[in-house]
């Protein structure tokens, strides 16, 4: 009886460890694909002239750098946070929120860590994947705004472009002075990673084996990408999904590109079935690829854009709203 059960526990033991140096195996060969870096085409533009230049401190530190497009003529109607996106830098504010500031909002853009002209952190290589230095760069950037008299009265709203989007939804989830979120291309890790494992697993297996492993097997190895990857980076990536049910009774707004094969639709609809509530507009653009929804459609872009912050910084952000979800 004991030799048998040792038997078995020695067979179950022998199969954990054969399963566990598996996922390694299949963590280490996808690392590569994990971590290149995809083809954005994301730029750094110069502010705008008339803006305010401006440094804080972040965590580790650092200072991050960036600025403030003001209005000369009147009071604010708000005040937007813009997150770049990666591989830009806060000057492409410019390239995003111009018809906000015709509407009468302040832009106030910066570069995250290791972007742009803020400060670099020596042991940390930033990807398109979000980690919590990029989130804890954006409350850097609210706890600078709540020190300035001129701008810790006005309404806050967050304006993400893809990571930036990604960092502007987590942010927005640990800090309830955020009122409104609008984001562009936003996506979790896990999600994007799924995805891609649908589209590219035939490069690491062949497709008989694809079939035959379960779900649950195929997250516990995304899940060993990500944190080999994280490890060998020395950061932490952000675990989004985590964090979106914090945003249930926020306004947001989700724009989705339909001819995007990077952040494609169905990653954002994901990502507004997991925040839930009521107060969501999703936009589906036709045409536009990853990031360029303005491109395809400018006037639109900035009239539903300026309509979200007007009507959503104009009201308590508890009021509940009918809900706006299209379909593409």
């Amino acid at each position: 009886m004991i030799w048998g059960l040792a038997f078995i526990v020695t067979v179950i033991v022998a199969v954990i460890l054969i399963d566990v140096l598996l996922h390694l195996s299949v963590a280490r060969m996808a690392m590569p694909m994990f971590e290149n870096k995809p083809p954005l085409d994301a730029e750094e533009l110069p502010p705008h002239p008339d803006a305010e230049l401006i440094e804080f401190p972040t965590t580790h530190g650092l200072i991050l750098r960036g600025s403030i497009w003001k209005q000369e003529h009147q009071d604010p109607k708000g005040l937007i946070v813009f997150c770049h996106e990666y591989g830009g830098n806060h000057g492409t504010a410019r390239a995003y929120c111009q018809g906000l500031h015709e509407a009468g909002f302040d832009i106030f853009a910066f570069d995250f860590r290791n972007q742009g002209e803020s400060d670099f952190q020596q042991d940390y290589e930033p990807l398109h994947w979000l980690s919590d230095f990029e989130v804890n760069d954006v409350q850097a950037a609210l706890g600078y705004i709540d020190s300035r008299l001129d701008l810790n009265s006005l309404p806050i709203g967050l304006f993400g472009i893809s990571r930036g989007a990604v960092a502007a939804l987590a942010a927005s989830a640990l800090s309830p002075e955020v009122e409104s979120i609008a984001c562009e291309s936003g996506y979790s890790t896990h999600s994007l990673l799924w995805h891609h494992y649908h589209r590219w697993a035939s490069l690491i297996a062949p497709n008989w084996l694809i079939k035959v492993i379960p779900d649950w097997h195929v997250h516990i190895s995304l899940n060993a990408i990500r944190c080999l990857s994280q490890y060998n980076r020395r950061c932490r990536f952000t675990r989004l999904e985590k964090l979106l049910p914090l945003l249930r009774d926020r306004n947001l707004f989700l724009i989705s590109g339909l001819r995007d094969n990077y952040v494609v639709p169905e990653i954002t609809q994901e990502l507004s079935k997991s925040i839930g509530g009521n107060q969501q507009e999703v936009w589906f653009v036709e045409g536009a690829k990853h990031n360029m929804a303005r491109h395809a459609d400018a006037e639109e872009y900035d009239d539903r854009l300026v309509a979200f912050f007007t009507e959503s910084l104009a009201i308590p952000s508890t009021v509940p709203q009918k809900s706006l979800v299209s379909t593409p």
